[in-house]
């Protein structure tokens, strides 16, 4: 499991240039710049530096999964068998299943939450019992998703005012 990192430091200009690309990733430098009103050059850079602080990780398409027939979400809670260095190995197990999409290490009466996406219950019977094959887990209790409320990505969408001023102060 990956360790907190230190906030980078950015201002309001990379929040804006974050906030756009979040709401469409096909957006070229000339247009960021004319909704910024800054220089193509000052995007190319800050860009840049954001890849390479680790804040922009991807540049990919969203895909709406219900167009792949993905219709089905899951999400499993796995509890299982606390020895040196479980949390490694059973997590980098819960990745590797194919079907899953997000797997997160917690803390309580739930050792690991796994979200899954698959198109028919066969699919969704395979996801559980690659699961409970991997050494180490002891018990799943999985739902079935009935409709999606919110999802996807945006994470600047998604913060308080609160949360941006943390990362703003960061100077």
């Amino acid at each position: 499991m990956k360790p907190t990192k230190p906030l980078p430091d950015l201002d309001e200009n990379d929040l804006e240039i974050l906030r756009e690309l979040e709401q469409n990733d096909e957006k070229n430098l000339e247009e960021l710049a004319a909704e910024l009103d800054l220089s193509k050059s000052t995007i190319h850079y800050r860009l840049n530096r954001l890849k390479e602080d680790g804040v922009i990780t991807d540049i990919s398409a969203d895909i709406d999964p219900q167009s792949l027939g993905l219709a089905m979400v899951v999400i499993t809670e796995v509890n299982v068998s606390h020895e040196r260095g479980y949390a490694d190995e059973i997590g980098d197990g819960l990745v590797d299943v194919e079907g899953v999409q997000q797997v997160y290490y917690t803390m309580g009466d739930v050792d690991f939450v796994v979200i899954s996406r698959v198109q028919n219950h066969d699919q969704m019977n395979e996801v559980i019992d690659d699961i409970v094959a991997i050494d180490g887990v002891n018990e799943t209790s999985s739902r079935f998703v009935m409709r999606e409320l919110k999802n996807g990505n945006r994470i600047l969408e998604n913060m308080s005012d609160e949360m941006i001023g943390n990362i703003l102060e960061t100077e």
